[in-house]
């Protein structure tokens, strides 16, 4: 039994959200904003423990936050009765920059520039 809910305890706390918005007789569009609000709080938590620990803001957690948010928000606008197609494609660009500012991000971190000033020696 213990092997079970240990395999599969992402079905069950689906199952138990889905079972729960059922009951609650909300739409579903909701939980699944309500559960993409968590998960930009999650973020946000660990931006600010990251600062507290490493007395700095990391860019990565940054143009996550706003990644998820526009993901977020893309997500709302699909599932509304009247969709905004202008809406959607224009948060489409937006994420579609963060994500190319995430990459630059990644390239050029500081734990990838070179030690002795030689430009071939990335770590």
């Amino acid at each position: 039994m213990k092997n079970f809910f240990k395999k599969y305890y992402t079905v069950i706390i689906a199952s138990v959200i889905f079972l729960a918005m059922l009951i609650a007789k909300e739409p579903f569009y909701i939980a699944v904003t309500l559960m993409l609000e968590f998960i930009v709080m999650i973020e946000v938590v660990r931006m600010i423990a990251d600062f507290i620990e490493k007395k700095r803001v990391q860019l990565r957690f940054v143009i996550d936050i706003f990644i998820i948010f526009l993901t977020r928000d893309v997500i709302i606008q699909v599932t509304q009765p009247n969709i905004n197609k202008d809406r959607i494609l224009f948060l489409l660009l937006v994420i579609f920059i963060f994500f190319i500012f995430r990459l630059l991000a990644l390239y050029f971190s500081p734990s990838n520039t070179p030690k002795n000033g030689n430009s071939d020696e990335i770590e």
